[in-house]
């Protein structure tokens, strides 16, 4: 009986030890339609479940500011999000009805370029030609549309400027209203080429509009996480020149209690795997982990901070 007992423990932690890690969900926020953060998510999802034994990963819509809240209100674990609104979370500024206190940064990924698309006849040349045009934006209060509110500001303008605002969940729904005319300007944040934008050309003849100095001078003294980028010429059909716009930074963001030894593998996932993200979002190329650790205002997930440290990056 002895022997049969401790065959019996012994199988019993051969089994236990075979048994696969417990199961970890997360919800992962991403992007509206018609984005690269929905592509991107998807790669990350998969490349995160292969690093990370027994992590699943629930993925679903978001976008910026919608994500920092997402995640600071625990209804999601991980997201994307954009480094000048996330600050104005962490500095519990408007549009956020409170501060931020549980979201941490992860990695910074690549530039966001907020872009702003008018059709060729709508004889847009500047951003204070907004006026009395009909314009397409995300739903109020995410970050492209938050800008769009703030850039009209400082030109003088408010949504009651213009013919008319309409509000779209997904840069595929907008792009439609452009191509049929209901819509003169889009305005949007994402890579460039931007996928949406690049089939609204492909259709219809439209215009970048440049951000003039004055409005960047005024944006960047109301905050610092915004800087000056360049979509060079050719990016988009018939575009000849390059044009000056409104930029920031694509990072990911972690709830500060996701267990730091998830984040560590996560955070090494993605540098050890930078060429998988590129092939999704081309201008990651290149990105390494020093460039991952900048410092953007956001306290670093101790999971994160420890790969960092590791790897010399900080």
């Amino acid at each position: 009986m002895l022997t049969l007992s401790k065959l019996g423990i012994a199988l019993a932690c051969a089994l236990t030890a075979a048994a696969p890690a417990a199961a970890q969900q997360v919800t992962f926020m991403t992007g509206p339609q018609g984005g690269s953060w929905i592509p991107l998510g998807g790669a990350l999802k998969n490349l995160w479940e292969q690093s990370v034994p027994g992590l699943q990963i629930q993925q679903t819509p978001g976008a910026g500011i919608a994500n920092v809240r997402g995640v600071d209100e625990g209804k999601a674990q991980i997201g994307f999000a954009n480094s000048s609104t996330t600050v104005d979370g962490i500095a519990g500024r408007a549009p956020y009805p409170k501060q931020v206190t549980k979201v941490c940064q992860v990695a910074n990924l690549y530039p966001q370029y907020f872009q702003v698309a008018a059709l060729a006849d709508a004889n847009v040349k500047s951003l204070a030609d907004l006026k009395g045009k009909t314009l397409v934006t995300q739903p109020k209060g995410n970050t492209a549309e938050v800008l769009t509110a703030t850039v009209l500001k400082l030109n003088g303008m408010s949504y009651d400027s213009l013919a008319k605002a309409n509000f779209q969940a997904s840069y595929t729904d907008a792009v439609s209203l452009m191509k049929d005319g209901h819509a003169q300007v889009m305005t949007m944040g994402t890579t460039a080429p931007a996928s949406a934008l690049m089939d609204l050309a492909s259709a219809r003849d439209v215009t970048l509009v440049p951000v003039d100095d004055k409005t960047m001078g005024a944006l960047k003294q109301e905050n610092p996480g915004y800087n000056k980028l360049t979509i060079k010429a050719g990016t988009y059909p018939k575009q000849t020149s390059d044009v000056d716009v409104i930029g920031y930074s694509t990072h990911v963001i972690a709830a500060c209690d996701l267990p730091e030894e998830t984040v560590y593998k996560m955070t090494k996932a993605m540098a050890d795997n930078v060429g998988a993200m590129a092939a999704v979002v081309k201008p990651i190329t290149g990105l390494t982990p020093k460039m991952m650790a900048i410092d953007i205002g956001v306290p670093l997930h101790k999971g994160a901070a420890r790969y960092y440290k590791e790897v010399g990056a900080i």
